[in-house]
């Protein structure tokens, strides 16, 4: 069993920041990619952000130069930057990961949600 356990979201005003945390634990051989998502109420959950074991990073267009994914690969544990966070960036956040539970088995998993809500 693979467990992501998410911390960090919360209730920021527009223009402030906050850092997410997701934390792989379990039955892990290694982590491939791992990524962030989000789901605001009412539309379909869209990739924010994802990053590869080697550190190659994708954005999503919306978040370009203002939030930033990173890993750290002995901690089974990657992170979410957001700068300058505006009003639509309110949604759940979910980590995911493409855990290789051996040699040649991958699974995705996916962490629980934390709840991000920017005021404007």
């Amino acid at each position: 069993q693979v467990q992501l356990v998410e911390s960090g979201g919360g209730l920021v005003q527009a223009g402030g920041s906050l850092r997410l945390s997701c934390a792989a634990s379990g039955s892990i051989f290694s982590i491939n990619a791992m990524g962030w998502y989000r789901q605001a109420p009412g539309k379909q959950r869209e990739l924010v952000a994802v990053i590869t074991s080697r550190g190659s990073t994708n954005y999503a267009d919306s978040v370009k130069g203002r939030f930033t994914i990173s890993r750290d690969n002995a901690k089974n544990t990657v992170y979410l930057q957001m700068n300058s966070l505006k009003p639509e960036d309110t949604a759940v956040y979910y980590c995911n990961a493409a855990v290789v539970v051996v040699a040649t088995l991958t699974y995705d998993y996916w962490g629980q949600g934390t709840q991000v809500t920017v005021s404007s």
